[in-house]
């Protein structure tokens, strides 16, 4: 790819109109010297086709958020290993092979969700208990099979939804129980996921041991604290938002973007998280006024 030709990159979905992944992505290019350009489009379910058969020579990426991480994988030519498994892209490539235009599919919310839980000092963990079953579920699933998890429990309203994350599970060598969530009695987890939405609130309390013992890891951040969040500031225990997963998979798909690899570390790249997290410090300063953000839709973008 030419830096100097294909040089646009967007991120996509709906809503998407307050996403900070423009702030984040534009920071690290300012730091990496590169004249690219980032902006936030709105493309609705069923609107993804027709974007993509506009694409000219100039895009170079694509960032997606809801609810196009699933609906992209028909156009996608090849995919990584982690976008296979939780069949969820939220990273595009665009580059041209023999001629050709191909879309390269990436998931980042796997390494973005670890690292950040890595930055909240959590390392390793035994038991995991996962809140919902929508499309950030397989990346924690993920996720927690990369702590070592040995056995995972989904709550849900809904059993029959997550019965695909007992099948990825047993790929990943986790073993998964799913229960309702007004039956919960489970309180030995070293580690609570929510990929609840911000103002979801649950139909009871969970265990009032998980909730002082377990670090309750919300990828939600608008609105904050979430009422899962609520509850854990309640009982005391410890609580990390989704802004670091949304800081650390925005610095993987730069990686992407600039290198086409995941794996490829950026030309001084503790300068350039540095930077990206700057620029996500000084934006939830802006919004601590509680304006309206795209929570846990763009928390997952990534």
């Amino acid at each position: 790819m030419d830096s100097l030709t294909s040089n646009r990159l967007a991120v996509l979905g709906s809503p998407i109109k307050h996403s900070r992944s423009p702030m984040l992505h534009r920071a690290a290019y300012r730091q990496l010297g590169l004249d690219w350009t980032y902006d936030a489009v709105e493309v609705k379910s069923g609107s993804l086709a027709m974007f993509l058969s506009k694409l000219g020579p100039e895009w170079r990426g694509l960032s997606l958020t809801m609810p196009l991480k699933q609906e992209v994988l028909p156009f996608i030519d090849d995919c990584d290993r982690v976008a296979q498994l939780t069949g969820a892209v939220n990273t595009v490539l665009l580059r041209r092979v023999n001629g050709r235009g191909t879309l390269s599919g990436y998931n980042t919310d796997v390494a973005g969700l670890v690292r950040a839980l890595a930055e909240g000092g959590v390392t390793r963990a035994a038991h995991v208990t996962l809140l919902g079953a929508g499309a950030t579920a397989a990346s924690a699933l993920m996720a927690a099979a990369e702590l070592g998890t040995e056995s995972v429990t989904v709550l849900v309203r809904d059993l029959q939804k997550a019965l695909p994350l007992v099948d990825l599970g047993r790929s990943l060598g986790v073993v998964v129980d799913l229960e309702d969530f007004s039956g919960a009695t489970r309180d030995d987890s070293d580690v609570v996921i929510s990929t609840l939405p911000g103002g979801t609130m649950l139909p009871s309390p969970l265990p009032l041991v998980l909730r002082e013992r377990a670090v309750l890891f919300d990828v939600a951040y608008s609105p904050w604290p979430s009422g899962v969040a609520t509850s854990w500031q309640e009982a005391g225990g410890t609580v990390l938002n989704g802004l670091g997963m949304l800081l650390h998979q925005a610095l993987i798909q730069v990686r992407v973007f600039v290198t086409a690899d995941p794996f490829e570390p950026l030309p001084d790249e503790p300068a350039v998280l540095l930077a990206m997290r700057g620029a996500l410090t000084r934006d939830a300063g802006r919004n601590d006024t509680g304006a309206h953000d795209s929570g846990p839709h763009d928390a997952v973008e990534r």
